[in-house]
């Protein structure tokens, strides 16, 4: 289904952050994965992956020592397997984990660019005709060190919306193979052009969107002042009060019994049915269903009660 776009709407088809589609233009919006993104975590994104693209820039021309340069286009949320097969094989991908957040992000962009990276290191000029192959041991080794470089500038981007400490986890040519997520989680991809040389390519930031939501949440909420903190804290602290006083209904039970459909639907008046509980086992305290405590039968005032007893070993062992 299309419908017209009106602004940048995240979900789908992106967020353009530089140029972008024409207004009007008609995009897809798929109703089987609801947008998760909010307008205010796209800025938020935005911000950061732009400060991101900035320093990748610094980082690719003063390693590579020739001009490079790296500028956002855009902020997608897609399911991992969308984006995986939007990707052509081979390409250079290399997964890193983003502790203390769970979930791995990734990043990639052109192999021939991935080649050329190595040949500038080296001292060359990457305008050859670059190998269509995976890398070398030692084309690995030169290569990790540019990639500790970009993902030292990742963490350092992100740091007002949440503190990583990324480490790279392993280099992959088939994006199939590149186990970044699930295929049916939720990831935000940031799309970027790419040159080194003469070289232009597009490279792409993944990213899950479990591991930011709590953080993205928290960055786009408006700072709220002493006042307003205390009187949240008060309201809080009154919900408390008053769930203490929320009456519950308690059950005092034996131990449930089972019976056949057939001797359910026999029974007759005067039937009469063996609990089987233990005459020296405590009866069961229960709410909602749930045990929380255990009692004996007793008497209080010529009323029937029940006094609490020790949780027996038995059920402290199945617990």
């Amino acid at each position: 289904m299309t419908r017209p776009e009106n602004g940048p709407v995240p979900g789908g088809a992106g967020t353009p952050a530089a140029g972008g589609r024409r207004r009007g233009a008609p995009r897809t919006y798929d109703f089987r994965r609801p947008t998760k993104l909010s307008r205010e975590h796209v800025r938020v994104l935005q911000i950061a992956q732009e400060a991101f693209a900035r320093q990748a820039t610094t980082v690719l021309t003063t390693l590579l020592r020739t001009g490079a340069r790296m500028e956002l286009l855009s902020i997608e949320q897609q399911s991992y397997d969308d984006y995986v097969a939007s990707l052509p094989n081979p390409y250079f991908l290399t997964t890193f984990t983003l502790e203390p957040l769970n979930g791995k992000g990734l990043l990639a962009y052109p192999l021939d660019i991935a080649m050329a990276t190595v040949d500038h290191m080296l001292g060359g000029s990457g305008s050859s005709d670059q190998p269509d192959r995976p890398m070398t041991a030692m084309e690995v080794t030169i290569t990790g060190q540019l990639l500790s470089r970009l993902l030292e500038e990742f963490a350092a981007a992100f740091a007002h919306i949440t503190e990583l400490q990324p480490v790279r986890d392993g280099l992959e040519y088939n994006p199939a193979l590149a186990q970044a997520a699930a295929g049916s989680d939720t990831v935000m991809v940031a799309s970027f052009e790419l040159s080194v040389g003469d070289r232009d390519g597009q490279a792409t930031l993944v990213l899950p969107f479990s591991s930011f939501a709590t953080s993205l949440n928290n960055a786009t909420s408006p700072h709220l002042s002493e006042a307003a903190q205390r009187k949240r804290q008060r309201a809080a602290e009154l919900v408390a009060t008053r769930l203490e006083l929320v009456p519950v209904d308690v059950s005092i039970r034996f131990s449930p019994l089972e019976v056949s459909s057939s001797d359910l639907l026999s029974l007759a008046v005067g039937d009469v049915l063996l609990l089987r509980h233990p005459r020296d086992s405590p009866l069961e305290v229960t709410t909602n269903d749930v045990t929380f405590a255990y009692a004996i039968a007793s008497n209080h005032r010529r009323r029937l009660a029940a006094a609490i007893v020790p949780t027996p070993y038995a059920a402290k062992d199945s617990a």
